[in-house]
């Protein structure tokens, strides 16, 4: 398929319902990643309880269970969840507030609404572009997210609002956030739409995903289980990935788990090296980001 993008947002190898449709596409498969496929391959599949923090073996997520569950758990460092991170009252005003805003189609069958500066993963180039900072109303979570000691010092460089619409097959694919340019901690506040992030280990090089660049100590690929964790994404949730699970995990979002309009908002931080006094671009970037308009 052709770079260009389809009138859908849709480009290259990525699809959604409505492409597929229109232009006779072969519709997108993600059956390799099911219970049943991965068992086939031995790869068990577990799901990581937000109340006990333990992955337990399953593949849906059932808040009754805990703190009866069932089978043998395994701990799975590098995820905090903050349940209720929202009230209702706050969800309806954030959604309004973000639906006030126009969406811009992307690809696999998503929208967004994009805050931050320009930036090439494979050139490795990073521009202010039009970015001169955030809605007025993202103060409401700034501060709230300044009070979680995990990200007490973290500062937003990137917010971009995703919307996942069932209707247009939205999803999207295994992959690791880019670490030359986004720090470590990965944050997603999950405002309406219950959905999963699900996580596979990564058997790839570190020339992909710029991963030559992370510098804090991980496990030994060895030591890492070929295993299949599911992580729940409640509505009005705060998801924090860091850690062994952010570098040495693939992380995606599977079609068939967006069975409602589920809307949620990505925060991205600097790496080290753009956080430098001395780094003029980086400098330039944090204080757009600190604007509201």
């Amino acid at each position: 398929m052709s770079g260009k993008p389809r009138p859908c947002g849709c480009k290259g190898y990525r699809s959604c319902l409505l492409c597929e449709k229109e232009l006779n596409l072969v519709p997108f498969n993600d059956d390799s990643i099911t219970a049943e496929s991965l068992e086939e391959k031995g790869i068990p599949s577990y799901v990581f309880c937000p109340a006990c923090s333990l992955a337990w073996p399953g593949w849906d997520f059932d808040p009754t269970h805990h703190p009866n569950h069932i089978g043998e758990p395994i701990t799975f460092p590098g995820i905090y969840i903050q349940s209720d991170f929202f009230t209702e009252e706050e969800m309806v005003k954030l959604m309004n507030s973000f639906d006030s805003i126009p969406w811009e189609s992307s690809v696999s069958g998503r929208r967004k609404q994009n805050f931050g500066p320009k930036t090439n993963f494979k050139k490795r180039k990073l521009q202010l572009g039009s970015f001169k900072g955030v809605p007025s109303f993202s103060q409401l979570f700034k501060d709230r997210i300044e009070r979680v000691p995990l990200l007490k010092d973290y500062h937003t460089i990137e917010q971009c609002s995703l919307e996942y619409d069932p209707e247009r097959g939205a999803s999207i694919e295994p992959h690791i956030d880019d670490c030359w340019v986004w720090g470590e901690r990965i944050v997603t506040l999950n405002l309406a739409g219950d959905s999963f992030l699900t996580m596979t280990k990564y058997h790839g090089g570190i020339d992909k995903y710029n991963l030559k660049d992370v510098d804090i100590e991980l496990p030994k690929t060895e030591d890492i289980p070929n295993i299949c964790v599911r992580i729940p994404q409640p509505a009005r949730s705060l998801i924090v990935i860091y850690g062994s699970a952010r570098y040495q995990w693939l992380h995606c979002v599977l079609r068939r788990d967006i069975k409602e309009r589920r809307v949620c908002i990505a925060l991205r931080e600097f790496t080290k090296q753009f956080l430098n006094p001395n780094h003029v671009m980086g400098q330039t970037v944090l204080q757009a980001a600190s604007n509201y308009f």
